[in-house]
């Protein structure tokens, strides 16, 4: 019988820490949002959705998950950040309704002596006082070690006086915190095993920032020394460069310490770090580990041609483990795999003489940075071959667009279906917005489902030429499947427009 697996407990903190990331603020529904998914979906085991007495705002987003919370029975599974004040962190929290505490404290000599101009003993007798009050009025409590990684390089002996001073307080967890993303790999082993030997007792939870771009190593180092618990955040957010993120820690995790399990399902990260993005306006990287737009796409000809012949350049990071797929870009490196690829899910073959046109057409695109998509295919085919691959059965036939001030955009269009000519009037928060609500409006009558825009990008090449062509790449999600379509056009709405009258020849039958 196998031996049964140690379970590392989860605490997302993208809702306080994550929330520290330059620019981002998210507003009290959002919040709520959120913390629902990660609890209800994400399953992470604990959340930290607040600093107490930060703010107005913030107060009321704690009192709306709170109260979610508690009707759901998950009350005791939210936390809220809290300070060594006597009573007034205390008492915010029991107005807004949390329950639990992440006490935060001194963990290194150089902070209690500069910022706090106190002695340990002092620091632990104003420590106990409010953990103390805290019991008394009903609030569980954590502890964090505020600078922990640097106690532990520079006053590790400060550091042990205080885990002996509060390991034997009524606390349910000791959270050591990289409070400024400095340790390696190696010293989070050292430090952490030798803390969890000493006190084999107490939960320790590992906190890592990721200024080194370390985050990750870390969290892994962290586990195998024995943490019982780590804090991670959607998309690594956090202040300066973030935290450890949440899909690459649980990939890594599962991946390379089978003796350990977590709560995680693997599929629900991508959804909830889309969800973010769009929240903060704080885009993923295309190249961030698991939850970014490139991470599971060749690029390379040879790549194509060896997923091919037994999946050679496959690993254990397959996209389907993160409800995503694996995609061929097409460019100047592509070759004829990654155009087969794309042609096949098309439903298009081609002779190998016709490929060989197609392939090198898409270099030559490539080469002058051009964006090429699947949705390009047919009309590429079509221009190479001199054929009648592509039949338009849509037609964006005509279109006025209006934009005045203080009056919503609004758009009249008429388009061609099969020769059928419709036509429809909307206003909208933009003139594409708006021209979208004239084209859903039409397909309604029509009875065709219309996908969900999903990504919408825009490149215009600099230098201030005000007749410069722009690109507009529009992600649809369409069935469960996603795909993209181009427009190119001097006019950002008209290249949307295009992009779009490509993406309806694409779902019109």
């Amino acid at each position: 019988m196998a031996p049964a697996k140690r379970t590392v407990e989860i605490m997302d903190t993208t809702l306080r820490d994550g929330e520290q990331t330059s620019g981002v603020s998210f507003s009290a529904s959002e919040k709520l949002t959120i913390a629902q998914l990660l609890l209800t979906e994400v399953k992470a085991d604990r959340i930290e959705i607040a600093s107490a007495r930060v703010s107005e705002g913030e107060f009321e987003a704690v009192k709306k998950i709170t109260k979610w919370a508690k009707a759901n029975g998950m009350i005791n599974r939210v936390e809220v950040l809290t300070f060594v004040d006597g009573d007034v962190s205390i008492n915010w929290m029991i107005k807004a309704g949390a329950k639990v505490m992440n006490l935060l404290t001194k963990g290194s000599m150089n902070h209690l002596t500069h910022q706090l101009k106190k002695t340990p003993e002092q620091h632990f007798k104003e420590i106990a006082e409010v953990i103390k009050l805290a019991k008394k009025k009903g609030i569980d409590c954590n502890v964090y070690l505020e600078d922990w990684s640097n106690g532990m390089r520079h006053s590790p002996e400060y550091v042990y006086q205080y885990l002996d001073f509060i390991t034997k307080q009524p606390v349910k967890r000791v959270m050591l915190p990289d409070t400024l993303g400095v340790l390696t790999p190696s010293e989070v082993y050292q430090y952490i095993s030798a803390i969890v030997k000493k006190y084999p007792n107490t939960h320790f939870d590992f906190h890592a920032h990721n200024d080194y771009d370390l985050g990750t190593a870390n969290v892994l180092e962290g586990v195998r020394a024995g943490a019982h618990g780590l804090h991670l955040t959607i998309n690594g957010m956090g202040e300066r460069a973030g935290n450890a993120p949440l899909a690459s820690a649980i990939a890594v995790l599962n991946d390379f310490m089978p003796e350990v399990r977590t709560n995680i399902p693997e599929k629900s990260l991508y959804s909830v770090s889309k969800l973010v993005e769009t929240f903060t306006g704080f885009r993923i990287p295309a190249n961030k580990p698991v939850v970014g737009e490139n991470v599971f796409t060749q690029t390379a000809g040879i790549h194509a041609d060896g997923d091919k012949k037994n999946r050679l350049y496959f690993s254990d990071l397959m996209p389907e483990r993160f409800g995503r797929q694996r995609k061929y870009a097409l460019g100047k490196t592509s070759g004829k795999a990654n155009i087969e690829n794309n042609l096949m899910q098309l439903g298009i073959q081609l002779s190998d003489t016709d490929l060989k046109k197609v392939t090198q057409r898409i270099i030559e695109l490539g080469d002058k940075k051009e964006v090429v998509t699947q949705a390009d295919l047919p009309y590429i085919i079509s221009d190479v071959l001199d054929s009648k691959t592509i039949v338009e059965k849509v037609q964006i036939s005509n279109y006025v667009l209006t934009h005045t001030k203080n009056l919503h955009p609004s758009v009249t269009v008429q388009v061609s279906i099969n020769g059928e000519k419709l036509e429809e009037h909307a206003q909208g928060d933009g003139q594409y917005d708006a021209f979208m609500n004239a084209i859903k409006k039409i397909y309604a009558k029509k009875k065709i489902a219309m996908p969900s825009l999903a990504d919408y990008a825009v490149r215009i090449p600099p230098g201030g030429k005000t007749d410069a062509l722009c690109e507009t790449v529009i992600t649809w999600s369409h069935h469960g499947k996603e795909f993209k379509t181009r427009g190119l056009d001097s006019d950002q709405t008209v290249s949307a427009i295009k992009a779009t009258q490509k993406m309806l020849n694409l779902i019109t039958e």
